[in-house]
């Protein structure tokens, strides 16, 4: 089997050596081509163009920022064209509900299959081969990728039809950024209390207020470290994904409302490549 990786970045790159260290041939892209070396030196073979890198490949992952750079890499009739007939396309980046269903029906022409596949767990989940893996597709194309989740991660759930992986993604991302919020808030409110703000954070990690979101990225806000694992500006994206799922049907959710205009303001402000938990800076 073939697998085609398309986006080596942050997260793709440690999902990449994790397929190599399960055995996979693989085939790698990323529009940034020195960005594929290392994946070379581990046994990968890189390619200058999406085209050639799907060329035979059994299965396609995408792990690419957002729609635009998916349909000028993947999602256009060149590179769909190139890929032979009844490959596999797994998307596992984060993207509109809508967009994935929209995907499936251009892979479906072309005679490919398709899965929305996001997953939750950070750079670290990556790393560890410990991520989430929210799938979205039918059954067939599911146990065609069960040994490549099984590669990248501890837990995939199939959630339903096309784009469902999609919207469990949406209530992830939910959670994650209001989680930021309230620890940024939580800590804020400590230091400025006069407590210590390590002490604090060591005793709600044994209570109810303990989260992924407090361990990891709670220590980093302690340490003012906020080199990107996840970056502000694909958080934005990512919320912006859930506010237009939520108009569409009709719900008001004010907590993601106000989560979105402060990373809007992060954005803005000129720290978009900062790590997520950089929302602290904002409260």
């Amino acid at each position: 089997m073939i697998i085609a990786f398309l986006g080596t970045g942050l997260m793709g790159f440690p999902m990449a050596e994790n397929l190599l260290n399960a055995g996979f041939k693989l085939h790698v892209y990323n529009r940034s081509y020195d960005k594929t070396a290392a994946l070379q030196k581990l046994g990968a073979t890189r390619f200058r163009c999406p085209q050639q890198a799907v060329k035979n490949a059994d299965i396609i992952i995408t792990m690419l920022a957002d729609e635009k750079i998916q349909e000028q890499v993947l999602f256009n009739p060149s590179a769909l064209t190139a890929c032979k007939s009844n490959s596999l396309i797994i998307d596992m980046g984060s993207i509109a509900p809508d967009t994935a269903i929209e995907h499936a029906k251009q892979a479906s022409k072309y005679q490919l299959c398709y899965l929305d596949a996001p997953v939750s767990g950070g750079t670290l989940g990556a790393e560890n081969a410990e991520l989430v893996i929210m799938v979205g597709g039918s059954n067939r194309d599911l146990h065609r990728a069960q040994a490549v989740f099984q590669a990248l991660g501890n837990n995939t759930v199939h959630i339903g039809a096309t784009g469902t992986g999609q919207i469990a993604k949406c209530a992830n991302q939910a959670i994650v950024a209001i989680t930021i919020g309230a620890v940024s808030e939580a800590l804020l409110l400590a230091q400025q209390g006069g407590a210590n703000i390590s002490a604090v954070r060591k005793a709600l990690l044994g209570g109810f207020a303990a989260s992924k979101v407090l361990e990891q990225h709670g220590q980093r806000m302690l340490d003012r470290n906020f080199t990107a694992g996840a970056t502000a500006s694909v958080q934005l994206k990512d919320l912006t994904n859930i506010t237009e799922l939520a108009s569409r049907n009709n719900l008001h959710l004010p907590l993601t409302a106000s989560i979105f205009s402060q990373y809007q303001v992060l954005v803005n402000s000129g720290k978009k490549n900062l790590d997520h938990s950089a929302l602290l800076l904002q409260s």
